[in-house]
């Protein structure tokens, strides 16, 4: 086997009952958990491989609260009624578990060079870039058990049924249903909210497109035409003005030069700075600063 998740993972508070159970196929590879969380249980997760968790059983109502920033005020919770949760790759997620609880959980880490290959143009490779966080799919579901009924008591069915599993939850994820938005009506207040506390606490970072559309959920054309419908600009548009905004603040502050300010907004260098502040506020920082100084 040659295709390796790894997955990079901080946990407190959670300790493994049975040892890992996993099994691989063409195209993912999925393991089966047993772990006791104790109350304030809490984790942090990223890879470089998309994945779909699966909460598959649970002592108690225990409900894990998922976050794309510890201290982000949006909490994605899910539990018995919404079990499942499809993290695309490179979104770092934070967890945390209020009660004591035992649960059983599927991870399924999927090889996308392995999928594009397998599928071609029949796969819609761009859902695998939308989050979807806390949501229940009956077909995903009773594949997701089959499939960890097949980690944890491997029979002796051929691999073609391994691999039809692997091939119809693949497909099931490919149409996974999301709440109906039109691109043209802009994004919904919660997907909003979301993107700019990401937009706002990244400030000072390059933004991909496919990581605002992950934190929306939504594919990157659907992101990017319902953000400017919200917004009235394109995303990084939205993000070099609030830049200029942070060099602005830091420049009335008085105790930093444009450079340190261009620096600490995220810019290149000065020169960098004053060509955007030109193309938004038609002047050079400077300028711009004597003005506000009279």
């Amino acid at each position: 086997m040659t295709f390796h998740p790894n997955m990079e993972s901080h946990v407190e508070g959670v300790s493994p009952v049975d040892g890992l159970r996993w099994r691989a196929w063409s195209g993912m590879l999925a393991d089966v958990w047993d772990v006791e969380c104790r109350a304030g249980a809490h984790g942090q997760y990223v890879s470089p491989a998309p994945r779909l968790f699966v909460m598959l059983e649970t002592e108690s109502d225990a409900a894990i609260d998922l976050m794309v920033h510890p201290q982000a005020p949006q909490r994605m919770t899910f539990d018995r009624r919404n079990p499942m949760c499809f993290i695309p790759a490179g979104l770092p997620v934070w967890s945390s578990m209020g009660t004591f609880g035992r649960l059983r959980h599927l991870d399924i880490h999927l090889d996308v060079p392995a999928l594009a290959s397998r599928f071609g143009s029949r796969f819609d490779l761009a859902a695998l870039n939308a989050a979807s966080f806390s949501f229940h799919d009956e077909r995903v579901l009773a594949l997701a058990r089959l499939i960890a009924l097949e980690c944890c008591e491997p029979g002796d069915l051929d691999a073609l049924y391994a691999d039809s599993l692997a091939a119809a939850l693949l497909t099931a994820l490919g149409k996974v249903s999301r709440e109906p938005e039109n691109p043209a009506s802009g994004l919904a207040p919660r997907r909003l909210n979301r993107v700019l506390d990401h937009m706002s606490r990244n400030c000072s970072r390059n933004l991909p497109l496919a990581e605002l559309a992950a934190v929306a959920g939504l594919s990157t054309s659907h992101f990017a035409q319902a953000f400017k419908a919200s917004m009235g600009m394109p995303p990084h548009r939205w993000q070099m003005a609030q830049r200029i905004e942070r060099v602005k603040a830091l420049l009335e502050e008085g105790h930093v030069s444009v450079t340190d300010a261009a620096l600490a907004a995220g810019f290149a260098d000065q020169s960098h700075l004053t060509r955007a502040f030109r193309r938004f506020e038609g002047t050079t920082p400077g300028a711009w600063l004597r003005q506000r100084l009279g």
